[in-house]
């Protein structure tokens, strides 16, 4: 089957998707879209992908967009009932309730954050909103680093789905240059990261590929 993921490699969302297939060695191809590449604008894209965001997943016929639906259901196909994926209803539901808060409780002021410091040039920060965003973004991760002192991973012992969304953005959140502002010392959270750096697919995915 011909994989393929429209979107950047810079994307969060894309690399999501990007981890998610290099945890299951699943091999695809990328084509750039998105941000300076543009061509999501286009009527051949929207046809795919009628929001004109990354990532779009393409396998022959099927089309699928949305990071973390992508993810689940490269889980469905490919590692149903195995650790990452479980079949247990009530493991599986608390899987799926940590993925999608990524995008209800950590999204908006990781953005804010990111945007604050990444994207916008020295001069021109507005240091005051952004540490006001570092803020509201710790209490996200405080909430998850209560859930790791107690086990390795977001959803207990192993690494499962959950684990992607939330930890491309802790490699922006440890690597983001922050010029003087600080982060509160979480360190179950740090030791988590520090474990995902040590997964192969992270390291080609996420931490290999610039934060910008």
């Amino acid at each position: 089957m011909h994989r393929i993921v429209w979107g950047r490699a810079t994307s969060s969302n894309v690399m999501k998707v990007l981890w998610a297939l290099g945890e299951l060695e699943l091999p695809f191809e990328r084509i750039d879209v998105g941000g300076a590449f543009g061509k999501t604008d286009t009527p051949e894209y929207r046809a795919m992908n009628p929001t004109g965001l990354v990532p779009t997943l393409q396998e022959g016929d099927f089309t699928l967009w949305e990071s973390n639906a992508i993810v689940r259901y490269l889980g469905q196909t490919h590692a149903s009932g195995t650790k990452p994926w479980p079949t247990d209803a009530h493991t599986r539901a608390t899987i799926d309730h940590w993925m999608d808060a990524q995008q209800t409780v950590l999204n908006r002021p990781m953005s804010g954050v990111f945007w604050g410091l990444v994207r916008t040039p020295p001069d021109k920060r507005d240091l005051t909103a952004v540490a006001a965003s570092i803020e509201e973004t710790a209490r996200a991760w405080r909430m998850i680093d209560a859930k790791l002192q107690h086990h390795d991973f977001i959803a207990g012992a192993d690494f499962t789905l959950c684990d992607i969304p939330w930890g491309v953005h802790a490699h922006r959140w440890f690597g983001m240059d922050y010029q003087g502002l600080t982060r509160p010392e979480l360190p179950a959270l740090r030791t988590w990261y520090d474990r995902l750096c040590q997964r192969p697919a992270y390291q080609k995915h996420v931490m290999a590929t610039p934060i910008a």
